[in-house]
């Protein structure tokens, strides 16, 4: 996956999860890549900050996964009004009934995901859907063999 930062022609700036460069350029074509505040479809390319990976020598942190849809959905990085609160909270709440969801009906295979996705893709292991953890890197490799895999961010604590 690869993340753009994206600006309309109304200055509006958020953020795009693509499969790949090409995927994002033949999305835009197709007039699906579309501005979260605006709905306008004239969309380029913000600057973007690079990307500093980890030193080799930390530990990779296990990261959620579950399959993958396409194609990607802009996601609002800056809301403009002061409205940024009221979307984390909405998006908390969303993110949380999709937990709920694939906790109900996906087996938990805890840290052998990129093992069971791999069997599963390659039929290997029934299809069905899946959850658990894998590190940034086997997400990665699984995303880069063609196996869509979709990251779940954890849920934030609460201050209760």
């Amino acid at each position: 996956m690869i993340v753009f930062d994206l600006k309309c022609e109304h200055e509006h700036q958020f953020e795009a999860w693509f499969k790949s460069s090409s995927a994002y350029e033949d999305q835009k074509l197709a007039g699906h890549v579309t501005c979260p505040y605006c709905d306008s479809a004239d969309i380029t390319k913000a600057p973007m900050a690079p990307n500093i990976g980890a030193k080799s020598n930390q530990k990779a942190d296990l990261v959620p996964v579950l399959p993958a849809a396409e194609p990607a959905t802009p996601v609002a990085t800056q809301q403009p009004d002061g409205k940024l609160a009221e979307l984390v909270q909405e998006t908390e709440k969303m993110l949380a009934k999709v937990r709920d969801h694939v906790q109900q009906n996906c087996d938990y295979v805890g840290d052998n995901f990129a093992e069971e996705a791999r069997k599963i893709h390659y039929g290997e292991s029934e299809e069905r859907g899946i959850y658990g953890e894998s590190t940034k890197e086997e997400t990665i490799e699984l995303l880069e063999e063609g196996i869509d895999v979709l990251p779940l961010p954890t849920q934030r604590p609460t201050d209760s």
